[in-house]
């Protein structure tokens, strides 16, 4: 049984070009196993996957599951604003040895319910691995994701495996999981983020995590304690990576791209049009994350 645990979402590095620089990919990935990831998922959005070409996605999956040569499960995302287009991703990475596949609503339209139900029925129908859904209501202005609408995809698709939440709606979450473990037990909630405490409260028992490229080591610490119910031991670790969260969270994967190369580990810059942080803004992220408590411990450089 495909269970997700504590997965980490790398960025995609970037050569001076714009390419996909494969060779510094292939040492982030080993960062990220090495440093407690018990599974990846890519590309999420902190890996720029709307900034990719098909073919670009396509061959991140198949570099990526070869690098990790079955040490921990690959999650494809597999996002599109075309069905078919989402759909034929996930046949591709099923192909190429990814556990399971993750995506969200369509892009850049608002579909109704129905659609988006039919939507994410034909990406479960296209592939046999486990699929998640990703609720992420602030980055996709589409059709909100709501328990009943869950629940509508789980009769209608046997490989729902879970949904994987950032909403911080947890009078969602604590609906979503009490009707969808009735009738399928194994069902999975994770957190979309590193708020880890509430929302394994309310019964998750995985979270992605795009800060452990940042802070692997606290990331880890913080999903432990939750998975263990130490909650309250918990608090203080997550208001830690949540102060490193405000920090990061104003340029998306700019700042979290420039964060990393404050660790020492440049995956270059984001990719247009998106733009990379200043000099300047730069100078100033550093110096604030050399004060973090929470990065004292962590590891510098690859």
């Amino acid at each position: 049984m495909f269970e997700a645990g504590l997965v980490h979402t790398p960025v995609t590095p970037f050569s001076r070009d714009n390419r996909i620089d494969f060779d510094v990919y292939g040492k982030l990935i080993e960062f990220h196993l090495r440093h407690g990831a018990d599974a990846l998922a890519l590309p999420m959005h902190a890996g720029e996957s709307v900034s990719l070409t098909e073919a670009e996605r396509r061959t991140l999956i198949e570099f990526a599951i070869k690098q990790v040569r079955s040490r921990v499960p690959v999650v494809a995302h597999v996002s599109d604003a075309g069905t078919g287009i989402a759909a034929a991703l996930a046949r591709h990475a099923e192909a190429a040895g990814a556990a399971a596949v993750v995506a969200t609503t369509p892009y850049y339209w608002t579909p109704p319910p129905a659609m988006v139900l039919e939507h994410f029925v034909q990406i479960g129908a296209a592939v046999r691995i486990p699929f998640l859904v990703y609720n992420a209501p602030e980055e996709m202005a589409g059709t909100k994701l709501t328990a009943e609408l869950a629940l509508k995809l789980m009769d209608q698709t046997g490989n729902f495996a879970g949904v994987v939440d950032s909403s911080l709606d947890w009078q969602f979450m604590v609906e979503l999981v009490d009707r969808a473990r009735r009738p399928r037990p194994a069902f999975q909630l994770l957190s979309g983020a590193e708020y880890m405490v509430s929302a394994g409260a309310i019964g998750a028992k995985g979270a992605f995590s795009p800060l452990a490229a940042i802070a692997p080591g606290r990331v880890r610490e913080l999903y432990d304690l939750c998975r263990n119910d130490r909650l309250f031991e918990a608090r203080k670790v997550q208001e830690e990576i949540a102060a490193l969260r405000q920090l990061v969270k104003k340029a998306g994967a700019a700042s979290l791209k420039a964060a990393l190369r404050a660790m020492g580990r440049n995956c270059g810059e984001v990719r247009p049009p998106l733009r990379p942080v200043g000099e300047v803004e730069y100078g100033a992220l550093a110096e604030r994350l050399g004060t973090l408590a929470a990065l004292r411990a962590e590891p510098r450089g690859w």
